[in-house]
C-alpha cells in the first residue's frame, strides 16, 4: 500500500530536477552571451531567473511534504502481515478474519430419570482458527468444543463449510487440533507467538470468534493478568494453570477462537466457560500450543503434564502468625500423596490443624517458596510455573522453608494421573 505514494514522490523529484536543469542551461547561455548585453540587463535577467528557481524549489518542497504526509496516513491505516508493523483494528480483522472458523457438530446426551433413560441430540457450536505445523494446515480449538462431538464441520468466513475430524486433544490444557477436508486456498494459517511469555499485563488484545453463533465477531481489550488458574464450568473438569486473563468480554461460541496481539499473531486460545466471568475473558496461552502440537498431531494426545503430588494452600499473614514464621508468601504443603514425587523426595506435610477466620488448615508442613530459583508466591504461581516450564520426568529444585530454615530439595516430577 506504500507503492503509489513512492511513485508520486519520485515523479515529483524528476520533474523538479528537469526544471532546475533547464534553468541552469538558460543561465549558462545568458552568461556566454553576456558580451552582447549590458551588465545591468544581464544582472536583471539573472536575478529574475534566480527568483524563479527559488520559487520552484519552494513549490517542490511543499509537494514533497504533502506526499510524505499522504504516505504516513496510508501507512497508519494499512493492513500489514504478521511479521510487519502493528495493525489498526480494521486491518487486523481484515488480515485474521478469513483464518477464523466456526465449528459445529452434534452431541448425544443421555439422561436417567424415574421413568427410564432418555437420549437426545444437541447441537454444539464454537470457534477455531487455522495454523500450520510442518507444512500442513490444521484448525486449533478448545478440547471442550469438540469433546464427544460427532459430524464436525468447519465454516469459513466466506460461508463455505467442510467436514473435519479431531486429530488430537488434551483436556488438561483444553486444546484440540482438527484436520479439515478443505481446499488449500481457504486454509490460510495464522502465526502463533513462540515465546515463554507471549503477553504482558496492559498489552492490547483482540478476540475473534462466533459468540452465540454470530460468526466473525471481534472484541477488544487489554491483558488484565497472566498466570491465572481456572476450573471450567463443566462437571469433573480439571484445573488449568498458566491462563491469560483479559478484559475483552467473550461468550459461549467464542471458545476456541484466537486471541491476537497488535501484529495479528495468536497469543492465546479463548475459553468462555468460566463461571462468574462476565466482562472478563480467559485464554490458554499460545505457549501451550507450541509445546503440545507435535504430540497432538503425531500421537493424538499429550502425556507430559508434570505432577508433584501435594495438596497445598496459599500462605497468608494469619497463617504465618499461627505457625510463628515470618514467611507470608508461598504454598503451604498440607498433605503429600503417598508414593508421589514430593513424598519420595522428602517434602513434608502438615501435622496439626488450625482454624483461621472460620477456615480449617493443616499447618506445620513445608512452605514452597521457589522452583529452580524462581519465586513461588502462591498456588497459581506454582501451577503456572509447572505448566509453562516443566514436564514429566524432569528434575526441579524446589526451595522450601522448614522450621525457619531454607532448604532446596530436588524433585523428579511424575506424570499427571489420567492425562492424555
Amino acid at each position: 500500500m506504500m507503492e503509489a505514494p513512492q511513485k508520486k514522490s519520485s515523479a515529483a523529484k524528476v520533474a523538479a530536477l528537469a526544471v532546475l536543469v533547464v534553468l541552469v542551461v538558460s543561465i549558462l547561455a545568458l552568461y556566454s552571451d553576456s558580451t552582447a548585453r549590458s551588465n545591468n540587463t544581464l544582472s536583471s535577467e539573472v536575478g529574475s531567473l534566480e527568483a524563479e528557481v527559488s520559487s520552484l524549489k519552494q513549490a517542490n518542497s511543499n509537494l514533497q511534504s504533502q506526499l510524505t504526509q499522504s504516505s504516513t496516513s496510508s501507512t497508519s491505516t494499512s493492513t500489514t502481515t504478521a511479521n510487519g508493523s502493528t495493525m489498526s483494528p480494521e486491518g487486523l480483522y481484515a488480515y485474521a478474519g478469513p483464518s477464523v472458523v466456526t465449528i459445529q457438530g452434534y452431541e448425544l446426551l443421555t439422561e436417567s430419570t424415574f421413568f427410564g433413560t432418555f437420549t437426545s441430540i444437541e447441537s454444539v457450536q464454537g470457534s477455531g482458527f487455522v495454523t500450520e505445523f510442518q507444512g500442513s494446515p490444521y484448525v486449533v480449538t478448545n478440547f471442550h468444543v469438540v469433546d464427544g462431538v460427532t459430524n464436525i464441520t468447519v465454516t469459513f468466513s466466506d460461508g463455505n463449510s467442510y467436514p473435519a475430524a479431531v486429530k488430537g486433544s488434551d483436556e488438561y490444557s483444553d486444546l484440540a487440533v482438527l484436520s479439515v477436508d478443505a481446499p488449500a486456498s481457504v486454509l490460510v494459517p495464522l502465526q502463533i507467538v513462540n515465546s515463554t511469555s507471549p503477553v504482558s499485563v496492559g498489552e492490547s488484545v483482540y478476540a475473534i470468534g462466533s459468540p452465540f453463533g454470530l460468526s466473525g465477531s471481534m472484541t477488544y481489550g487489554i491483558v488484565s493478568q497472566v498466570g491465572r488458574t481456572i476450573t471450567e464450568d463443566t462437571p469433573d473438569e480439571p484445573t488449568i494453570s498458566n491462563v491469560i486473563q483479559f478484559s475483552a468480554p467473550i461468550n459461549p461460541g467464542n471458545s476456541g477462537g484466537p486471541l491476537l496481539n497488535d501484529y495479528g499473531q495468536v497469543v492465546g486460545i479463548t475459553t468462555a466457560t468460566v463461571s462468574d466471568s462476565e466482562g472478563l475473558g480467559f485464554a490458554i496461552p499460545s505457549t501451550a500450543i507450541e509445546r503440545e502440537i507435535s504430540s497432538l498431531v503425531t500421537n493424538g494426545d499429550y502425556l507430559l503434564h508434570p505432577y508433584i503430588g501435594i495438596n497445598g494452600t496459599d500462605m497468608s499473614y494469619q497463617l504465618a502468625q499461627d505457625m510463628k514464621t515470618n514467611v507470608t508468601y508461598g504454598v503451604l504443603v498440607e498433605s503429600v500423596v503417598s508414593g508421589g514425587p514430593a513424598a519420595t523426595a522428602g517434602i513434608r506435610a502438615g501435622n496439626s490443624t488450625a482454624t483461621i477466620e472460620g477456615t480449617q488448615y493443616i499447618v506445620g508442613g513445608d512452605i514452597i517458596v521457589s522452583i529452580n530459583g524462581v519465586n513461588i508466591v502462591d498456588t497459581d504461581a506454582l501451577g503456572s510455573y509447572l505448566a509453562a516450564f516443566a514436564s514429566a520426568g524432569q528434575t526441579v529444585d524446589i526451595g522450601i522453608v522448614r522450621s525457619g530454615s531454607n532448604i532446596t530439595i530436588p524433585v523428579t516430577l511424575g506424570t499427571l494421573p489420567n492425562s492424555g
